[in-house]
């Protein structure tokens, strides 16, 4: 068998998970103490998810909703298979991380529309003031409680995310973090 590079992962959906890396980051680090960059930066990880959402539609094959969406039993016997050092190799994504992506991208749309809502009410800003501003302030400080832990959820999950790349790379011999960066993944071709 030889191997052949093949692209699988589009200058979207590279440019997508670059950017929501480093927009969470800035979100998460800044918290309290830099509101506006905070802001912008949750602002920023709702208009890539809005994009992300669409192009998961109408974008490239491995891109498309329609190509990684397994059942939770075919996810749960993927991470089975795993632990017994024999999972199925995917081109795209695997059951496991594809499950880890939908509920990943979940809870960062629940992150941001919490801290919108908290906004909205609490400082009288952002795109939900006109709807939200008159909201009692006990929801505002309920939607900043969700904020919260939907932002540690998050957390929670992008650090499961990046121990599965790191099994999945060592599993399968092949480094996904660099696939991430130049798009290619290994495909074994008969002679």
């Amino acid at each position: 068998m030889k191997v052949k590079q093949i692209k699988v992962w589009d200058l979207f959906i590279r440019s997508f998970h670059w950017i929501l890396v480093i927009a969470f980051a800035i979100a998460f680090v800044t918290e309290d103490d830099l509101m506006m960059l905070h802001s912008n930066a949750g602002y920023l990880i709702l208009i890539m998810l809005g994009l992300r959402f669409i192009y998961g539609f109408i974008g490239s094959r491995h891109a498309r909703f329609s190509d990684f969406i397994y059942s939770p039993k075919t996810a749960l016997s993927y991470v089975k298979d795993v632990f017994l050092f024999r999972p199925k190799r995917y081109l795209g994504h695997n059951p496991a991380g594809a499950l880890m992506i939908i509920i990943m991208l979940l809870s960062l749309v629940a992150t941001g529309v919490s801290g919108m809502m908290a906004l909205a009410i609490e400082e009288r800003a952002g795109p939900m003031v006109g709807f939200m501003s008159y909201f009692p302030y006990w929801i505002a400080s309920a939607s900043e409680d969700l904020h919260e832990v939907f932002a540690n959820l998050s957390l929670f999950l992008i650090t499961v995310h990046i121990a599965g790349v790191i099994i999945e790379s060592i599993v399968h011999g092949e480094n996904l973090v660099v696939s991430m960066i130049n798009g290619h993944k290994q495909r074994e071709v008969r002679d």
